[in-house]
């Protein structure tokens, strides 16, 4: 049975250019390492490793660091314990319809105003805080940082045909973070660009693993390093944004948008992709290798337009508001809207909030009874003013 997989998945049809055969290309030992499809067998326990180490790194490194930054979470509102509108949360949707509002106001015996806070309260509670969304953009500054600094040696010392260990290593780390990344895609902070960062993935661990065992190392390696060049400058930025250092946050980010800028939308497609789909044909006709390959290639590039879009968006925010907001790419939450946000105190409980509202109510009334007096004063005026005087 493994002879017949093997048959069929090594079919040199698909993965070499035609005329070209596995023994073709074939080393000896003492020649160096050639890539191998079953090499790439470690990258699934590394995975598992690095979300352990990444455990380890958010408790003992980041969230001390944070603390030290000023991160600050907001304290919000959470919601009562109501078992039928928490099963309705957690089965149904975590925005009920009119409609299902008024059924559960029915079986809860509630008003629908109250459901409809009960429901806004539970999203804000489900809210990642900044604490974790630091802790996160921390993990991958680092790994993004050790990546391009190893990626820069090992382009220097790529071969054609024999992978140095260092190179090998590179690329199984490299695999192994992004299968990571997928394999926690559930538990981290779903952001704007969720489905993006997913196809995104799934797009460069076929990539990564096709380029090696067809031995299209120095494509592989050069398309790693544009991503890591400005990934580790856009972590970097969303830390001293959750830290509200502003200044030191916009100037990154202006760095980050030209590299992300002019390696995504000019070095990746003038470079890689045309060296990839146009010169090669000057070397091999095409086989089934070269289409998947460069699909892989345009998909990726497709979403760098996308994401290009929404920092270009940012960047006339910051030329023509003086500041950035928030990050447009991929630092806003889909699952809730930024108008949910509770309008309570961050330092104050329910009790506090309260007292407020019933002071704002009762300013509100006594607003309300001041000027009910006025206007009787003023029509008892009127009509006194039209009154014939008495001679």
């Amino acid at each position: 049975m493994e002879a017949l997989l093997n048959e069929w998945l090594w079919q040199e049809e698909f993965w070499l250019p035609p005329g070209i055969r596995w023994r073709d290309i074939e080393m000896k030992e003492d020649e160096g390492r050639f890539p191998l499809p079953r090499d790439l067998i470690y990258t699934l326990p590394l995975a598992f490793a690095f979300i352990a180490l990444r455990y380890v790194f958010e408790r003992l490194v980041a969230l001390p660091l944070s603390r030290i930054l000023g991160v600050k979470d907001r304290i919000r509102v959470r919601a009562p314990s109501i078992p039928k509108l928490e099963a309705f949360y957690k089965q149904n949707s975590r925005q009920p319809s009119q409609s299902e509002v008024v059924s559960l106001g029915k079986q809860c015996g509630l008003s629908q105003r109250k459901i409809h806070t009960w429901f806004r309260h539970r999203r804000n509670q489900d809210r990642p805080s900044n604490t974790k969304k630091f802790c996160e953009a921390s993990w991958r500054f680092v790994f993004y940082v050790v990546a391009f600094t190893a990626g820069l040696g090992s382009l220097i010392n790529v071969s054609t045909l024999p992978v140095s260990e260092a190179h090998y290593w590179y690329y199984v780390l490299e695999m192994s973070f992004y299968l990571s990344l997928l394999l926690c895609v559930s538990v981290d902070v779903k952001r704007k660009d969720f489905k993006e960062q997913v196809i995104h993935h799934i797009a460069t661990l076929f990539l990564i693993g096709f380029s090696y065992c067809g031995n299209y190392v120095r494509v592989g390696t050069l398309v790693m390093l544009v991503h890591d060049s400005s990934d580790f400058l856009l972590e970097s930025a969303k830390m001293f944004h959750y830290a509200v250092w502003t200044r030191t946050c916009d100037s990154l980010f202006i760095v980050f948008a030209l590299v992300f800028l002019v390696t995504r939308l000019v070095v990746f497609p003038g470079r890689v992709v045309h060296t990839t789909l146009v010169v090669s044909l000057e070397f091999f006709q095409p086989f089934l290798g070269y289409y998947f390959f460069n699909a892989l290639l345009l998909v990726l590039q497709a979403l760098h337009v996308f994401w290009a879009y929404l920092i270009l968006r940012m960047v006339y925010k910051f030329v023509f508001l003086g500041k950035v907001e928030r990050d447009e790419r991929s630092d806003e939450e889909s699952n809730v809207d930024e108008e949910e946000e509770e309008e309570e105190p961050e330092d104050e409980g329910d009790e506090c909030s309260w007292e407020q509202r019933k002071g704002a109510i009762n300013s509100k009334l006594a607003s309300l009874a001041n000027n009910c007096v006025l206007n009787n004063l003023t029509n008892q005026r009127n009509i006194s003013s039209r009154l014939p005087k008495a001679r």
